[in-house]
């Protein structure tokens, strides 16, 4: 499985790059595979380990607002694995070129 979420706490101001990095270092605890982007975050493993992964991230979001809007996206295909950077790979491959520009 793998899913892609992100947690904003509501009221906290602009930046919220001080919260994204406490709940990243919940993701790295985990063991999971998970990859950071602009805007989300994506990580891959088993259902019952992403999900409850999904929910200490929630739970370590309230700490940080009393109000905050959590969205998870799930892509949860039986028997793939290595999905997380297989998918991208697949997608290069027929471009013949990385898909990622830097600016």
């Amino acid at each position: 499985m793998i899913a892609e979420f992100s947690i904003l706490p509501v009221g906290k101001g602009e930046s919220l790059s001080a919260a994204v990095a406490r709940i990243i270092a919940l993701v790295e605890r985990s063991g999971l595979d998970y990859q950071l982007t602009a805007m989300g975050t994506l990580v891959e493993g088993e259902p019952k380990k992403v999900w409850r992964l999904l929910e200490r991230c929630h739970q370590a979001g309230r700490k940080e607002s009393r109000r905050i809007l959590t969205a998870i996206r799930i892509d949860d295909r039986a028997g793939a694995r290595n999905r997380l950077f297989g998918k991208v790979l697949s997608v290069e491959k027929k471009l013949g070129r990385k898909a990622s520009r830097r600016a």
